[in-house]
């Protein structure tokens, strides 16, 4: 084994670089997607990986770099085509060349990017994402709330720094209708891979902030306006995202997007109460639907006082109508007043005539029948007497001594109880021909 020949690594290295050249001498389209993306230098380090579709496990990964010559003109087409930067997660078609280098080892080496490729699996993405918050029942619901007529009291999720968050401010301040909008910024991260998070937390401020008003019983915001000025259209994904299109179909306050870009609506976009090109055209729509109330009001004012108008002048008319024809209308109503009365007057005396004489005949008969009654009663009462007579006869005590039974008295009261007697007592025994006297022993 000793006599075999040994190599150095950066031989072995050199022959597996000559034999990769010599196989492989020419360029491959490969699909793949980005796990990682950075910049350094001018130079775009790639790390790509392939997954299994059904587990989603890894089932290739290699490293990629694009050199500065080529990605300065590879990155501004990519993001002027698409309007995305590329990302962790993006699915890329990479034309690549291998390269083994022998301090480095491999990688490809990028040559051109098809970004038609990715917008295919972007606009994929954004289909699912449409789908699922339809089958959700959300995508829509945005759109079922209604801006208050004052909508003047307003949440801005923005960043602070941001130049279209003071554009937006000042054209609201300085509108020449002089209307007064109060705004309170709720800060987020309008760009880059925090957007998502970000925006979702403000909205959660806003929300608690909305319960803690209504709690006092102040007013709540009217809207929710999300605006971004100033960044680049690459930074558009973070506008993409299921969860935040979720937050925001489902926030109770009505939102307004101004997140200034002019390719095709961002799913943000869509589920939003209403969506502008540019936060001053999210201050332009609110200072025009405030002139548009204001308009509105004006309208009926006008209208309300025409109305006025014509109806006081239609009274003033009948009034005047009214005023002339009185007298007459007067007399008419006299004469029917008196007719009336009359004939109340001559129907009253006729009840009363009539009342008279059957009170009169009532009182006839009741004298005639009062003799025969007084008879009847007479007589009834005899008999009752008669009747009492004879009872008060059969109770009385002569009757009893007569049948051979005596009385015997203590003090003028019937003694019932020989036990109520004492030594010594007087009493009287009465009999049908006598009394007697006695003591008790």
């Amino acid at each position: 084994m000793r006599s075999e020949k040994r190599l150095t690594l950066w031989e072995l290295n050199r022959l597996v670089r000559e034999a990769i050249e010599d196989e492989m001498p020419s360029e491959y389209w490969v699909e793949a997607e980005l796990s990682e993306c950075r910049e350094s230098r001018g130079h775009c380090y790639m790390e790509l990986i392939q997954k299994d579709e059904r587990t989603a496990t890894p089932v290739a990964k290699a490293s990629a770099k694009c050199w500065a010559s080529k990605w300065l003109v590879i990155r501004p087409y990519f993001e002027r085509t698409t309007g995305q930067r590329l990302s962790a997660g993006m699915k890329v078609l990479l034309r690549v060349y291998p390269q083994f280098h022998e301090a480095f080892g491999f990688s490809w080496i990028v040559t051109d990017i098809d970004p038609t490729y990715t917008l295919g699996d972007m606009a994929r993405k954004r289909q699912e994402i449409i789908r699922q918050l339809k089958e959700e029942g959300v995508f829509d619901l945005q759109k079922e709330l209604q801006l208050p007529l004052f909508c003047q009291d307003i949440a801005v999720i923005s960043s602070a720094t941001a130049a279209g968050y003071g554009d937006f401010c000042k054209q609201l301040t300085e509108n020449p209708y002089g209307f007064k909008f109060r705004t309170q910024l709720f800060p987020a991260v309008m760009q880059g891979e925090g957007v998502e998070q970000s925006i979702i937390a403000a909205l959660e401020r806003i929300y608690l902030w909305k319960e803690e008003r209504e709690k006092r019983k102040e007013n709540s915001f009217d809207c929710v306006v999300i605006i971004r000025g100033g960044g680049a259209t690459s930074d558009m994904s973070g506008f993409d995202t299921l969860a935040l299109a979720e937050n925001v179909a489902n926030f109770p306050i009505p939102t307004i997007t101004g997140i200034g870009h002019d390719r095709d609506e961002s799913i943000l976009d869509m589920v939003s109460h209403t969506c502008v090109k540019t936060p001053t055209a999210a201050a332009a729509l609110l200072i025009s639907h405030l002139k548009e109330v204001l308009d509105t009001l004006n309208d009926s004012q006008d209208r309300i006082a025409r109305i006025a108008i014509q109806k006081l002048s239609t009274l003033n008319s009948q009034l005047s109508t009214l005023q002339s024809a009185l007298p007459r209308l007067f007399s008419v109503v006299k004469a029917r007043q008196e007719a009336r009365i009359d004939a109340l007057f001559n129907r009253m005396l006729s009840d009363i005539q009539q009342k008279i004489v059957g009170c009169k005949s009532r009182v006839e008969g009741t004298g005639q029948r009062i003799p025969l009654l007084i008879d009847r009663r007479l007589t009834a009462e005899r008999h009752r007497l008669q009747l009492i007579e004879e009872k008060a006869r059969s109770l009385d005590p002569a009757l009893l001594l007569q049948r051979g039974y005596s009385i015997t008295l203590k003090d003028g009261k019937a003694v019932r109880d020989p036990q109520a007697l004492r030594q010594g007592d007087e009493i009287e025994t009465r009999l049908e021909k006598g009394t007697i006297k006695s003591i008790i022993k």
